[in-house]
């Protein structure tokens, strides 16, 4: 084995003679020098691992000496080592990008664990979590045995999600297999869990919260008189990708509540985010606003009354909130909005609604050069990490926090990569969606899909006379017969929704307060 070379840089080199023999004992070499100048010189000339730097030597410091160290190697890591406490001395360290810290005197066993920590961390979490997944993979199959509630098909899902980001860091690609196998077993339980209890659970005051309660539950109860709330729907947000924006707002912001709620069927924008704003199922909105709704074989944007139906909602509820509603669907207006969001300060609620992670699900479907970023739900995720760390939305964000806003994120529905074509005949008035059709006369594959003859019984407007309508399942995409190749062909690997599977139907809410 190839052993571990190592840098040490002290005025009082001689003293740590037992510490350098230790570590020759366990297969690091170790080159010593007295004083900055050479070490940066030994630096210029060879290819360190590690630096053990002090910090108080004559001539160059250990701070200025470690400045010109990452000048010339900006990713070689350095240990500070100094017999200073100073919080200055420390900041000024830690801001130059050290690798860690340690106030002398040293033993040789915390140089060992400063040296496992920044060489071996990651081998050592690869193996850890891997063993731990393992662990963990039998319990979740237990559960998935026995999950027979709405909560525990959110722990479930929640599991799984956290197995996902854990194992892709490692790049394990053998684990990264069993969880996929795991997820598609759970996504078919799941599917049979919602197909039996769905109906029910819309009259069930036991049940999940729904698409149509989620303001009136969760947000509205919760809303700062003091300084207002900024609420955020990002458009078709899975809680996969959710957990990865989290991060980078926390400078900003800290989590005081998250709730998981269920988009209602189909999972798709014109009814569950007209549900979220309405407060109401799409059967009663087709009823108490005629001109507001629209079927899916109208013509016509299908989200254009977002901001009534929320003015709406409040009016029925009786409530004295002062709101403002925004769309952003284009950078134009993402700007816009950001350079003068100061003007909602005296707004109570203040709610964008943000479209860009719907149209890039979209652009995945037409776009090659999307498709190649985003391949999997890992470049799913990072292309949407990415997308919002550059966004108009995270400025919105830090500046809803200089106003004292309390921040509310949220989604609408989820997505889902579909990877299975499911045959669908159908007449020339059914809808299009890939994930879900409405019609009169449906053919299909009764095991593929969750068939509702009478949309009444799910609260859902009927497009015509005597139609119905399916849901398709996991990760199935519904094809019409004519041009069915060339469908397949071209939809497969792509992002939609509006159907059944954990990623579209289980999906997050959580407040912020403003650090």
């Amino acid at each position: 084995m190839k052993k571990i070379e190592i840098l040490w840089v002290d005025d009082e080199i001689d003293l740590l003679k037992a510490h350098v023999l230790f570590l020759e004992q366990k297969n690091y070499h170790t080159t010593t020098c007295t004083n900055g100048i050479d070490a940066i010189d030994l630096v210029s000339k060879n290819n360190f691992d590690i630096v053990f730097l002090d910090e108080h030597m004559p001539g160059m410091t250990g701070l200025e000496t470690l400045t010109e160290i990452k000048q010339l190697q900006p990713n070689l890591p350095v240990i500070m080592i100094t017999k200073s406490e100073e919080e200055a001395i420390m900041e000024e360290a830690i801001g130059s990008k050290i690798a860690d810290y340690l106030i002398k005197p040293v033993n040789p066993h915390q140089i060992l664990l400063s040296l496992k920590k920044n060489l071996d961390h990651s081998k050592l979490v690869s193996v850890k979590t891997t063993s731990t997944y393992q662990q963990e993979f039998r319990k979740i199959s237990m559960d998935l045995a026995l999950v027979n509630s709405y909560q525990g098909w959110i722990d479930v899902y929640k599991k799984l999600t956290h197995w996902e980001l854990l194992l892709e860091q490692i790049d394990d690609s053998a684990m990264l297999g069993i969880l996929e196998g795991q997820k598609a077993e759970a996504n078919n339980l799941f599917f049979k869990f919602i197909k039996q209890n769905y109906a029910d659970f819309l009259t069930d005051k036991e049940g999940p919260v729904f698409s149509h309660q989620l303001l009136k539950e969760y947000a509205f109860p919760s809303l700062s008189k003091e300084n207002g709330t900024l609420l955020v729907v990002i458009d078709n947000l899975r809680y996969d990708q959710f957990r990865v924006l989290e991060p980078l707002f926390a400078n900003f912001y800290k989590k005081q509540i998250e709730h998981s709620y269920f988009s209602i069927l189909p999972s798709a924008t014109q009814y569950a985010r007209n549900a979220i704003f309405s407060g109401l199922m799409p059967s009663d909105m087709e009823k108490k606003f005629p001109n507001y709704w629209k079927n899916d074989t109208d013509e016509g944007g299908k989200n254009l009354f977002e901001n009534e139906f929320l003015t709406a909602q409040i009016k029925r509820l009786n409530l004295n909130i002062s709101h403002q509603y925004f769309k952003i669907t284009n950078l134009k207006n993402g700007k816009e909005l950001a350079d003068n969001y100061q003007a909602t300060k005296q707004n109570d609620l203040t709610v964008v609604v943000y479209n860009f992670v719907d149209m890039l699900s979209h652009a995945k479907t037409e776009m090659d050069l999307i498709k190649e970023l985003s391949g999997d739900d890992k470049a799913y995720r990072s292309l949407t990490a990415s997308w919002f760390q550059n966004s108009p939305l995270f400025e919105i964000i830090q500046k809803a926090q200089k106003l004292g806003q309390q921040l509310i994120i949220t989604t609408d529905h989820g997505t889902i990569n579909c990877k299975r074509p499911s045959k669908v005949i159908g007449d020339r008035d059914a809808s299009s969606n890939l994930r879900y059709k409405t019609g009169r006369s449906l053919t299909y594959n009764a095991k593929d899909v969750y068939a509702v003859k009478d949309p009444k019984e799910i609260s859902l407007p009927s497009s015509a006379m005597n139609s119905s309508y399916i849901f398709a399942k996991e990760d199935v995409f519904l094809a019409y017969q004519n041009n069915y190749n060339h469908y397949v062909k071209y939809y497969k690997n792509t992002y939609q929704h509006g159907g059944i599977s954990l990623e579209e139907l289980i999906i997050p809410f959580a407040i912020y307060s403003p650090k």
